[in-house]
């Protein structure tokens, strides 16, 4: 199986579940604080997708600046954003070569390293799942019981 193939596998053991996550926040929970400092429940699922979305486009285009560009999105509705992101980053994804994985790309100035692909698409890994287990916590908290599994492979 291709380096591609593995690592799509990898996103969406996760991203499966934080979407799953997503479809149980309701519309009148979307300004939900579990404290006053937290970004609300919307700003963390946007702020989930969008980010992903731009390691990913940073990872094919090579250019660090695409990580700082402000995604203007007119859609308020979180499922569907969560079901757009998710085939806008696959698409991203799968557009990536075996040798792509190898690239190296000059962060410095953002996050002041050189990294291989494959270690900056970790990264991207490593922030989904530190923001998927505070989204488990906002949703326990708004009532819900009936969670999934931190992974979903399969």
């Amino acid at each position: 199986m291709s380096r591609t193939k593995q690592f799509i596998q990898y996103f969406l053991s996760h991203r499966n579940v934080t979407n799953e996550l997503i479809n149980k926040i309701e519309k009148e929970h979307y300004d939900f604080k579990p404290t006053p400092t937290s970004m609300s429940a919307k700003e963390l699922a946007t702020h989930m997708l969008f980010t992903f979305y731009k390691f990913a486009k940073v990872a094919k285009e090579g250019n660090p600046t695409l990580f700082q560009e402000k995604i203007e999105e007119t859609e308020t509705d979180l499922h569907k954003l969560a079901e757009t992101y998710t085939e806008k980053t696959i698409s991203l994804l799968e557009s990536l070569t075996d040798e792509d994985f190898d690239r190296t790309l000059d962060l410095t100035k953002i996050f002041g390293a050189q990294l291989s692909v494959a270690q900056f698409l970790q990264s991207a890994m490593d922030h989904e799942i530190h923001h998927k287990g505070q989204l488990f916590v906002y949703v326990r908290e708004m009532g819900h019981t009936d969670l999934p599994l931190f992974i979903k492979r399969g």
